[in-house]
């Protein structure tokens, strides 16, 4: 990655001592299956994010003024396994700093090995996953940690809650909790849809969002485009009622496949992760600590299925 600070904000702000954030981004593309690109994302979103007013006017904020570190490049790709395992241990370092952690794809199956540490550091956790395809394989082309597969891990692991699915196998069906799974053409015909997902999750949610939930009206360049999405503002009214009522603990955003004619798709992404980042911190005083909740004493690995009996 070129850019020395995220969105070029000024360097004392981008220290990781003084940062609430941070950003991790994960150039990789070794399992996807159609368009290739997605190894590129990260310095597309970053490069966007350079030419981005940090002025939000709907939350009147400034949310950088939390500080926001850059951490180098997870660039492990000698298998899918390897990289999964990278990234796990890379998030899961920044979690135990007490940083409210993000990160930036790259395709889908980084979100492994994300999930994978948030899992293990925050109990009773709600992966909350807006993407066009269930991602639910268990194993493809020979691989457990294929993009295909990016989801698989957290239906077995966590509260999994399936926002905007509108492409799947059949054999993905045998997998699937449909009560947990809002479909792209249920929701067009339900305006319910928000409350309801929002009650079926935890209090511990990580989201993982694959731009390719959205229409690809709005956001051509990714690698698997489907019809049908979600759009701009009905997303943002969603994210910001899941930041309002749960303690989001991070997110990742993947599958920007950048094109070099049109930049728009970049600039969603961009725009995307700061409005994010202004939901989670809406009512915080850029000068006060971050508290992420994690308790080293307390917290432990996360291995069954959650209880659908536990209170919420």
């Amino acid at each position: 990655m070129q850019t020395k600070t995220y969105a070029g904000i000024p360097e004392e702000l981008a220290k990781l001592e003084q940062a609430k954030v941070v950003l991790i981004p994960v150039p990789y593309d070794g399992t996807s299956t159609w368009q290739k690109g997605a190894d590129k994302g990260p310095e597309a979103f970053l490069d966007a994010s350079a030419n981005m007013e940090l002025y939000d006017i709907e939350t009147d904020t400034e949310v950088y003024k939390q500080g926001v570190f850059l951490a180098d490049a997870v660039s492990e790709n000698t298998s899918p396994e390897a990289m999964v395992d990278a990234v796990h241990q890379a998030t899961k370092k920044y979690i135990k700093k007490n940083k409210f952690v993000t990160i930036f794809g790259g395709e889908h199956s980084v979100s492994i090995g994300t999930i994978r540490a948030f899992n293990e550091m925050f109990p009773s956790l709600t992966v909350l996953q807006l993407d066009a395809h269930a991602d639910l394989r268990k194993t493809y082309e020979g691989s457990i940690c294929n993009h295909a597969c990016a989801l698989y891990e957290a239906s077995q692991t966590t509260n999994l809650i399936q926002v905007g699915i509108r492409s799947m196998d059949a054999i993905e069906k045998t997998v699937m909790d449909e009560e947990k799974t809002y479909f792209a053409h249920e929701m067009a015909m339900d305006d319910t849809w928000m409350d309801s997902a929002v009650d079926q999750m935890t209090d511990n949610v990580f989201i993982t969002i694959d731009l390719d939930a959205f229409d690809p009206s709005i956001m051509p360049s990714t690698g698997t485009p489907e019809p049908g999405g979600l759009l701009w503002y009905e997303t943002l009214e969603f994210l910001k009622q899941v930041f309002e009522e749960k303690n989001v603990v991070g997110f990742d955003i993947v599958e920007l496949c950048p094109n070099k004619i049109d930049k728009s798709s970049d600039f969603l992404a961009a725009k995307l992760y700061y409005k994010m980042l202004s939901y989670k911190f809406l009512n915080e005083v850029a000068e006060d600590d971050y508290d992420n909740t994690y308790d080293s004493t307390k917290q432990k690995n996360n291995s069954s299925k959650f209880n659908e009996d536990d209170e919420y």
